[in-house]
């Protein structure tokens, strides 16, 4: 499962449409009823979501603020364990795996209804695997359904017959599904939300089949089959879902109404949080981690969370498209110090993009640690001695405030360790999204997140055309490299293969890996069932308030 976390911004939105007058006359009068207390009595949840999202169609969508949401409006084949991550029958009752290994048929529920009341069937798995897979369509998120036979071929306009991928309709109720090789964790990928059905039906009427960015996904025209619908959407204020009438396991919903509310600002979104107006955050400022700790243990969690922090390089612009200038940026940053003195959320440091443990394995590379002689080695063989003559280069971020801290604590180390001048900008989520992944940036934040299942879900974000792979580095030796590793079966041969990528990736350095994520957030007691897992998501069907 991919959940391309580019991190949860969040900026203030003043009120958040939940009312002006509620909170100006909590700030006077304490003994009014606070926001929390009257959600609870509608039970109505409020989730703290940091930004915007850009959009709600799943098979596009590749941010944490989005996918937050979209995992209770829609279900695929199956779901995941709140703490495992292990699959749990969704809209398939229950699968069947060939002798081959690489075929599996599911069996669909007969009460699999999407919102408006129509069936569920295995064509809209099917055509929804197309959709995500014509290039035409452009998803960046594409990649996750490489494990099917000919799926790769199709993306990449090998071929435009969609029947020569391993997706095939035995009947309504029945889908067979046919891989490239055996793969073991398969089932656990399918509860991302690449591979959620598509309403076809919906989506005709709007000629969204075959393009992105029409408002199938608006109010009033979203049609899903998750627990929840999509009731309001008021931009900038919040997003409301309501409980679904047509869910097949509505009985299990126990929360009638969630709100997410989009505050980018961590301290304002803490604020909010202090205040009665939210009952979880989406994150905790860094320096009110430690008063957390200190005086309110109880409402503060950080929990493993797997994933990595980073910058990006963009290889294409000089003197970015230098490997020892982008290695010498690098082994500059003191990562101890932007975990121990900024972040404080317990993260480990990254010296590789991949953590180690992934499906048991422990690389052998030593990846970058902090090397100030060997950047200024590099950096004056590359021809900037001292960072003389080294051109103005520009740090892109999203707008919170946790960014912005360590991104002026990078800038300085560059300016005062290796003499080069680093500009910062800050954009809001949406446009900093799409300037990223369309390569308008010299040096750019961002995230990765993904289910820990195999290490080629960390290694395939540098491969060729991967969607995000925003340093648009290239190497077809690493990318033979990384289709062989697909193929092997055996595990030491795989492990040999992760190796060398990471030997390749350590040498080209397209992107300078900060620290492993852990998540941290502010979570209220009466908000009860919520586990921790490693992708920081909760399926919004097992939230209850407390009575």
């Amino acid at each position: 499962m991919r959940l391309a976390a580019w991190g949860a911004m969040k900026r203030y939105r003043a009120i958040l449409g939940l009312g002006m007058v509620g909170l100006l006359a909590l700030a006077g009068c304490r003994d009014r009823e606070t926001l929390v207390e009257r959600a609870r009595a509608e039970n109505m949840v409020l989730l703290g979501n940091g930004a915007e999202p850009a959009d709600l169609d799943p098979q596009i969508i590749t941010g944490v603020p989005e996918a937050r949401i979209v995992q209770g409006l829609f279900e695929g084949l199956v779901r995941y364990d709140p703490a495992t991550l292990d699959p749990l029958p969704g809209v398939a009752e229950r699968w069947e795996l060939a002798e081959d290994k690489v075929t599996y048929t599911f069996y669909l529920r007969a009460e699999a209804m999407w919102s408006d009341g129509v069936p569920v069937t295995a064509h809209d798995f099917h055509a929804a695997f197309e959709r995500i897979l014509l290039p035409e369509v452009g998803s960046e998120n594409a990649e996750s359904l490489f494990y099917i036979a000919g799926a790769a071929a199709f993306k990449n306009g090998e071929t435009t017959d969609f029947s020569t991928v391993g997706v095939r309709v035995i009947d309504e109720r029945t889908l067979e599904v046919r891989l490239a090789q055996p793969t073991s964790f398969f089932l656990r990928l399918l509860s991302s939300r690449s591979y959620f059905p598509m309403p076809r039906h919906v989506l005709t009427r709007f000629d969204a089949m075959r393009r992105q960015g029409t408002a199938w996904t608006r109010e009033g025209n979203l049609v899903g089959n998750g627990p929840y619908v999509l009731a309001q959407w008021r931009r900038d204020q919040f997003i409301e879902l309501v409980k679904s009438e047509t869910y097949w396991d509505r009985a299990r919903v126990a929360v009638d109404r969630v709100r997410f509310l989009p505050i980018e600002n961590d301290s304002a979104e803490e604020a909010s949080y202090r205040a009665g107006q939210l009952h979880k955050t989406s994150g905790v400022p860094v320096q009110r981690i430690e008063t957390w700790r200190r005086e309110n243990p109880a409402e503060l969690r950080t929990a493993p969370y797997s994933g990595t922090y980073y910058y990006v390089f963009n290889v294409t612009r000089p003197p970015l498209d230098d490997a020892r200038v982008r290695r010498a940026l690098a082994l500059a940053i003191n990562r101890a110090a932007i975990t121990g003195d900024i972040t404080r959320g317990g993260e480990q440091v990254a010296p590789r993009f991949m953590p180690d443990g992934v499906a048991g394995y422990v690389s052998p590379v030593a990846g970058v640690e902090l090397d100030l002689a060997e950047a200024r080695r590099l950096l004056a063989e590359a021809g900037y001695p001292g960072g003389a003559g080294f051109p103005v280069v520009t740090l892109l971020f999203n707008t919170a405030e946790n960014h912005r801290l360590i991104a002026e604590a990078v800038q300085q180390m560059w300016r005062r360790d290796l003499g080069i001048d680093v500009r910062m900008e800050n954009q809001e989520w949406k446009v900093y999204l799409s300037n990223m992944h369309l390569g308008n940036f010299d040096i750019c934040r961002a995230g990765y997140i993904v289910a820990p299942d195999d290490p080629t879900v960390f290694l395939e974000a540098f491969t060729t055309g991967h969607g995000f792979n925003n340093s648009k580095y290239s190497d077809p030796e690493y990318d033979a490299l990384f289709a062989r590793s697909r193929a092997e079966a055996d595990e030491a041969t795989r492990a040999a293969l992760f190796a060398r990528m990471e030997e390749t990736i350590d040498a080209a350095m397209p992107v300078a890996p900060v620290y492993h994520y852990t998540n941290s957030y502010l979570i209220r007691p009466e908000l009860l069932n919520w586990t921790d897992n490693l992708l920081g998501e909760y399926p919004l069907r097992e939230m209850a308030l407390a009575p």
